[in-house]
């Protein structure tokens, strides 16, 4: 109850300050790690939380599923069609080149072995917006480079997934006969959770098209969050995986359901919001004074450059020869916050029983606090840097242009 109480008042906080976290530096995310870290052993210890108790895997769990769920409803197949050579290069190009050089950084500086040094990078490969919501929610940022952010973290932590958990059984103890099997096992269930997402929602949009069933409008946003649900249940019932099973969902209920994901878009951003400050108030109780003590120097040098360095470079490569302005190209650089479904993942790896599981989790966990702070209390300043032109009417991209464009001529027939 203590947690929960806890809770309550860290989303009373931040309702009462979101309206000023928009505008500075402040930032809702910051707020439930900090005051989870508060509340925790390490300072107030009025919350006792260790990596194995069951709240941090049940919370990480529901959190992640659900943001993979809403994720998948912002895929657009559409958009995709037809704007899709900038994200493919951040996600075909970038995202591979981040994963090879944190790994490269992890090997040779903090001396991990090689597997454990590519499963660290690929926990830190997918990006979050949500800790940089002031890029990617205001419209004086260029249409292009907010739907490049939103693209780019919405498909990335589904790509991540499977290389993250084929990577866990590759670093994992050679003993007995689990390990023979691992692989196996591990396709399998990557492809149930695939097959599920797939076809649990073209099963209960065919049973909507029944002449005697269908929603009453105040009840058509609880059909995706009943599918949601039965999704989460068969999953864990069969041992499908229940992420990729998710995002899978999502994008198709998207795709085959507009008026569906429409009707479910405010409740479903509701519900991950809170399943994502819960685990993220979770997580922040576990960094105690005792896990930054545990990191070496080298393991600082590595999330530094992890930041400032590695994410930059990888998405500046992959950007090479777009029509992204300057400032546009450096800030997308930037802003590849390591996402909330590393904060998963790296509790996936430290409850996996790997030999170095505890040095991985320690370098994942730093990071991602360190890249919490950066990229959170910088979204705002930034976005502010860009003029004001969509405010005023003035097109910043050709998509916009086309628009503006449209319109102009509905009037003129009009």
């Amino acid at each position: 109850m203590v947690l929960v109480a806890v809770f309550g008042v860290a989303l009373l906080v931040a309702v009462l300050l979101s309206g000023l976290a928009a505008r500075t530096v402040l930032s809702t995310s910051l707020l439930f790690l900090a005051g989870g870290a508060l509340v925790s052993d390490g300072f107030l210890g009025l919350i006792h939380i260790t990596p194995d108790s069951e709240i941090v895997s049940v919370t990480a769990d529901l959190a992640l599923f659900a943001v993979l769920f809403t994720d998948g409803q912002h895929v657009s197949f559409a958009k995709l069609r037809a704007n899709w050579r900038n994200p493919a290069r951040a996600l075909g190009l970038g995202m591979p080149l981040a994963f090879a050089f944190m790994a490269l950084l992890t090997h040779y500086l903090v001396g991990l072995d090689w597997t454990t040094s590519f499963l660290v990078g690929a926990v830190l490969a997918p990006t979050d917006p949500v800790f940089a919501s002031a890029i990617v929610g205001r419209k004086e940022v260029p249409a292009k480079l907010r739907e490049l952010l939103n693209v780019e973290s919405g498909i990335n932590d589904g790509l991540a997934l499977p290389v993250v958990v084929l990577l866990i059984a590759a670093a994992g103890p050679a003993a007995g006969h689990a390990g023979e099997t691992s692989f196996g096992t591990i396709a399998l269930e990557l492809g149930l959770g695939l097959a599920f997402g797939v076809l649990l929602p073209l099963f209960v949009n065919g049973l909507v098209r029944f002449r005697l069933l269908g929603a009453e409008p105040k009840l058509q946003p609880l059909l995706p969050l009943a599918t949601g649900i039965i999704l989460y249940g068969l999953c864990h019932l069969t041992h499908a995986n229940p992420y990729l099973a998710a995002f899978s969902a999502g994008a198709v209920l998207a795709a085959i359901s507009p008026e569906a994901k429409e009707a479910f878009e405010p409740l479903g951003e509701a519900l991950a919001e809170l399943a994502k400050f819960a685990a993220l108030l979770v997580f922040g109780a576990l960094l105690t004074p005792r896990l930054f003590a545990d990191l070496p120097w080298q393991g600082y040098v590595a999330v530094v450059l992890a930041i400032v360095l590695i994410r930059p470079a990888s998405l500046l490569i992959s950007l090479l020869g777009t029509r992204f302005e300057r400032r546009e190209k450096l800030t997308a650089a930037w802003f590849g916050p390591k996402g909330f479904a590393s904060v998963v993942y790296g509790l996936l790896v430290l409850q996996s029983g790997i030999p170095q599981a505890e040095q991985a989790y320690t370098l994942i966990a730093v990071c991602i606090a360190f890249s919490i702070v950066a990229h959170s209390s910088t979204d705002v300043p930034i976005a502010r840097m860009f003029d004001v032109e969509d405010l005023v009417g003035i097109p910043d991209d050709e998509q916009d242009r086309q628009d503006l464009q449209a319109g102009s001529e509905r009037k003129t027939a009009v």
